[in-house]
């Protein structure tokens, strides 16, 4: 059986996680891995619930960031339990839009919530539950905020966590880059204004020289991971 991997995806809004997860994701399953994309909050039924409850209920407004840490990280415990140790026991990469990285910059620097009692919380809802390898695509304001207005469909409701002014948005990319610098080994940040296939190469090729075993070796004849 191959060894579970998992991966997780950093950035702030715009930054094009969902594109990278979607590629990433297609070409393991093309390769024979059995892949689960997961992302948070969400993944579960409870997951899910406090999702809406952070981005859209109007009872989420004015809502504290004690509360908002609280919430993140219920639904975090329960996705660890639930679907993500399963599918690490079983073999499966699972590839996650966020995990613990995003509370400690959102709730633990952008809302300015101690730093220690953050990192104390992350650690009871993943209880050791690492990612192997985090990608931090990195782009700077103007342009993910360009990229959020593009995409942004006029008849959605507003999703709370996006109308954050750029104080706040700042603050996150300064959050994730001194992370980066922190935890080298982990979190690789990845310059997120290149083109997609260039950014697709770049974590192709962190995965291959960082995770034995991820890509299965081609039966023969076949094309090689390029």
């Amino acid at each position: 059986m191959n060894q579970g991997v998992f991966i997780s995806f950093e950035g702030s809004e715009g930054c094009g996680k969902s594109t990278q997860i979607s590629l990433l994701s297609e070409r393991l399953r093309t390769l024979g891995r059995e892949v689960d994309v997961l992302r948070e909050p969400g993944g579960t039924a409870l997951g899910e619930c406090i999702r809406h409850l952070l981005q859209f209920a109007p009872e989420g407004l004015g809502m504290c960031p004690e509360s908002e840490l609280l919430l993140f990280t219920a639904s975090r415990a329960q996705l660890v339990r639930e679907r993500i140790r399963p599918a690490l026991e079983r073999g499966a990469v699972v590839i996650c839009d966020r995990f613990l990285d995003s509370t400690t910059v959102y709730q633990g620097v952008a809302r300015r919530l101690a730093p220690d009692t953050v990192a104390f919380i992350n650690d009871f809802a993943v209880g050791g539950c690492l990612p192997d390898v985090t990608f931090l695509l990195d782009l700077d304001l103007a342009e993910a905020r360009r990229r959020m207005a593009a995409r942004n469909n006029p008849e959605a409701p507003p999703d709370r966590m996006e109308q954050e002014p750029d104080a706040f948005y700042e603050a996150v990319r300064a959050g994730y880059l001194r992370l980066a610098q922190a935890c080298p080994s982990r979190v690789r940040r990845l310059d997120a204004s290149r083109p997609e296939r260039e950014i697709e190469s770049e974590i192709l090729e962190i995965l291959s020289g960082q995770i034995h075993g991820i890509f299965p070796p081609p039966a023969f004849g076949e094309a090689r991971i390029s």
